[in-house]
């Protein structure tokens, strides 16, 4: 069955793409064709793919035919697709629940695990270089791509999309920000989803595990390292549910904002796709050649948690896939248990990169001219806002409102930002989950510890 599906497979895609033919066709001439033609023309290529899934039986292609196949199930049933949001937020909260026990037990096992804690102050002077000479990298090819498409200056907004309230961010200073790092009750920063605060909380723990006697350290490594086992099989319970969250994000975003409501801006959004991909080519790619990193292997294994997160628009979401296939490539549990998190707090390159855009957009649209040095003070402080925002759908909002609010900016054509943002989150949150699986391998490259394997990666 499963030989007879992957010889079919080209038929699959000569059906997919007479059906898109025979959409366009219906909506750019004279010709009336029956609305079930079209559905049936559409469906029958996407049940193909179901049972080409079926017989492949892997995660990535499950999530790939459910993104299909919800775009069109929110398009042809869009008030059934509005009510499957709560099916997404379901999967989102249970992914929320590993984030913090399995950033504490991973961290504090890679660091009082080895007990070197010169190591461990090696690997993160490295990993916070890295960090910050990509990310500022991702800031200005941001940068230069809205100055040079111009995105946001004469686009026609529709009422629609101006509606709704958005929350009041007051303007912080660098204490602030600097303040904000720093945990002053755990409980507070897990239930709030402070990612970096965790981490930083997570670090000092592992530093007084690894300094107290071995009667001690013991028991407690001995902890962390169940926990850490534990919750990776809890979240392989959870990806089982991963298709039908993906499958009810897709249909939702598309019955709820439609496909023709995007037209308008489709400018912004070509250009945060193309910024990206030139992100990944101009830097991602000669970081991996640099290195000699194998990349049809890596790219192999970043493929599912980069299609998780760039369904779900979560990298939270991937963070667990994500670690234990950096692994399986090669790269010690130590390296990846601490650069992973601290990454997914000091290196999400897709959203930095798209808050540079967004900034100058807002000011386009608002009818403002930012000058050239203002714009570079606006791209300094984002380098500090960034850091630490939450790997949530849309957290990086909130940044953009504080920086608008900072630089005198109105906040109402955030409210255009709004209507595109869930396509334009999908892109920045793979690019930042394909970000810290690379930073890892080049922290273990740095240490000598990378050992090339792919054993454990689904074939």
């Amino acid at each position: 069955m499963k030989k007879i599906l992957q010889n079919t497979l080209p038929a699959f895609f000569i059906f997919l793409t007479l059906a898109i033919v025979l959409h366009l066709v219906s909506h750019l001439t004279p010709l009336k064709i029956p609305d079930g033609v079209l559905i049936a023309a559409r469906w029958i290529p996407l049940c193909c793919y179901f049972l080409y899934a079926t017989g492949k039986k892997r995660l990535t292609t499950w999530i790939f035919v459910s993104m299909l196949m919800g775009v069109e199930f929110g398009h042809d049933l869009p008030l059934v697709a509005k009510e499957l949001n709560l099916v997404s937020q379901i999967f989102i909260h249970l992914v929320k629940t590993i984030i913090a026990p399995l950033i504490f037990a991973t961290l504090v096992t890679g660091i009082a695990g080895h007990a070197n804690l010169k190591q461990v102050g090696r690997m993160g002077w490295k990993s916070l270089l890295y960090f910050e000479i990509v990310s500022t990298i991702a800031l200005f090819i941001g940068l230069a791509a809205i100055n040079i498409s111009g995105a946001g200056i004469g686009v026609v907004v529709p009422p629609e999309m101006t509606r709704g309230t958005l929350p009041t961010v007051q303007p912080q200073n660098w204490q602030q920000i600097v303040l904000h790092i720093f945990p002053e009750n755990l409980a507070k920063s897990i239930a709030e989803g402070q990612v970096l605060q965790i981490v930083v909380f997570s670090i000092l723990f592992g530093i007084a595990v690894a300094m107290v006697k071995e009667q001690y350290r013991s028991p407690m490594l001995r902890f962390t390292e169940s926990l850490t086992a534990v919750m990776f099989k809890f979240t392989n319970i959870i990806m089982l549910f991963a298709p039908f969250a993906v499958f009810s994000a897709i249909a939702y975003s598309v019955g709820h904002m439609g496909l023709n409501v995007l037209i308008n801006l489709f400018q912004l959004l070509a250009t945060l796709y193309l910024a990206l991909l030139a992100f990944v080519i101009l830097v991602l790619l000669p970081i991996m050649l640099v290195m000699k990193i194998p990349m049809r292997k890596f790219f192999k294994a970043v493929a599912e948690p980069a299609t998780i997160a760039f369904a779900t628009t979560s990298s939270e979401s991937a963070l667990p896939r994500a670690m234990e296939n950096m692994e399986a490539f090669g790269v010690p549990r130590k390296i990846v248990s601490f650069v992973m998190p601290t990454g997914y707090s000091f290196n999400l390159d897709g959203t930095t990169l798209y808050l540079a855009m967004a900034s100058i957009f807002v000011a386009n649209m608002a009818g403002v001219h930012l000058a050239f040095d203002t714009q570079i003070v606006m791209m300094l402080t984002l380098m500090l806002t960034s850091k630490g925002v939450a790997a949530v759908p849309r957290a990086s909002l909130v940044i953009l409102l504080g920086t608008a609010a900072s630089f005198g900016l109105p906040t109402w054509p955030i409210f255009i930002i709004l209507g595109i943002d869930e396509l334009m989150d999908m892109a920045r949150t793979a690019i930042n989950v394909i970000g810290n699986c690379l930073a890892t391998v080049v922290v273990a490259k740095w240490e000598g510890e990378f050992k090339q394997g792919m054993s454990d990666i689904e074939q």
